[in-house]
């Protein structure tokens, strides 16, 4: 059996019980003018913890259907959203 796929992205919303939606960027080259253009895809993905935040960058892997559009689970967090401090 071949490897699961998995993307790399941004998650762009949290407020769904575990469950968040995953911006996934990648460069594609125009057949005809050569040029690289950027594809952005959204992916549910399962998030079993609830720990992930708006911002965070996450490592989603393909999985079984969860639901009517869920096939991902959040496999790993690669990285936490930076907080910015409030001046009051």
């Amino acid at each position: 059996m071949g490897r699961r796929k998995e993307f790399i992205g941004t998650v762009v919303s949290d407020r769904m019980d575990k469950t968040v939606v995953v911006m996934v960027e990648r460069l594609v080259k125009h057949p005809l003018y050569g040029k690289y253009v950027k594809k952005r895809k959204k992916f549910m993905a399962h998030d079993e913890h609830n720990s992930c935040k708006v911002g965070d960058k996450v490592l989603i892997e393909e999985t079984r259907p969860l639901s009517k559009r869920k096939r991902w689970r959040v496999k790993q967090i690669l990285e936490r959203a930076k907080v910015l401090e409030s001046e009051y």
